[in-house]
């Protein structure tokens, strides 16, 4: 098997060598947003390293799978308040998937899997990933990295603990980032998710909620009205490299596993 995981770092002779039917290659994508006036904007940083993660640990399994080169720019959503941040249309994110996915299936690489940092590509995500089952037996799963480790860190870390750190701006992308790049995050200003914003007199209960009468209502708010330190729910005080790197290992052997076990055996209709 070839040491070169990223696609981007193939010669075409070796593509065309290596980049087979029996390759599975991984899509990673995130954003750039507001992650936390203490963490760096980019989540597709920590997307693309938790996908070559799995690749290596695929690898490890004798599988040959390959890293695409990243998507940095989540569809458009309630972030789009974040200073500095880039964000593209549904439509264009379609777009781009729409083409990635004809791209390889062109060349008879059809073992896929996206790895995905950021909540706002999952629509994107859903109605390309279908179209493609339906016109060509395509079965593409969506690893959403931070859904998946909301779920391991109360095992991790305990019950208690994660409630207090999990939420935008901490835990996982947090500890996750003290893991992957330490010096890319600024301790120093990690604040307490602010409470009790209002917009319009109602209170805000989550970056597109208000509650009213005990009942959760969707509202066109953005996420700069409800923190402005982009940490929403949790204390990123609670983060660590030491919880970071267990959920590494943790969706690494997840990612790794589920490519081992089903889609490098083929999933396609």
């Amino acid at each position: 098997m070839i040491d070169k995981i990223r696609m981007a770092e193939l010669t075409s002779q070796e593509a065309r060598e290596h980049l087979d039917a029996k390759a599975v290659v991984l899509l990673p994508m995130g954003s750039l947003e507001d992650q936390g006036i203490h963490a760096p904007m980019g989540d597709y940083l920590a997307a693309d390293l938790m996908a070559m993660e799995i690749a290596k640990a695929a690898r490890a399994d004798g599988v040959p799978t390959f890293v695409a080169p990243v998507i940095p720019f989540g569809g458009k959503d309630y972030f789009d308040s974040s200073h500095g941040g880039i964000s593209i249309s549904n439509a264009t994110l379609v777009a781009l998937l729409d083409d990635m996915f004809g791209c390889l299936d062109r060349h008879g690489i059809r073992k896929l899997m996206i790895v995905n940092g950021h909540g706002g590509n999952v629509p994107a995500i859903t109605e390309v990933a279908l179209r493609w089952r339906q016109k060509a037996g395509l079965f593409v799963p969506s690893m959403y990295l931070w859904q998946v480790a909301y779920g391991e860190l109360p095992a991790l870390i305990g019950k208690e603990k994660a409630a207090k750190s999990s939420g935008h701006g901490g835990d996982p992308l947090t500890s996750v980032g003290l893991h992957f790049y330490p010096d890319l995050l600024r301790p120093d200003l990690m604040r307490p998710a602010p409470t009790g914003t209002t917009v319009k007199g109602l209170a805000i209960s989550g970056f597109s909620t208000i509650t009213y009468d005990g009942a959760k209502i969707q509202v066109p708010i953005e996420a700069l009205e409800a923190t402005e330190t982009g940490a929403y729910g949790c204390d990123p005080h609670l983060c660590s490299a030491e919880t970071g790197a267990a959920l590494v290992q943790r969706l690494a052997s997840i990612g790794a596993g589920l490519v081992r076990d089903h889609v490098a055996k083929g999933l396609h209709d």
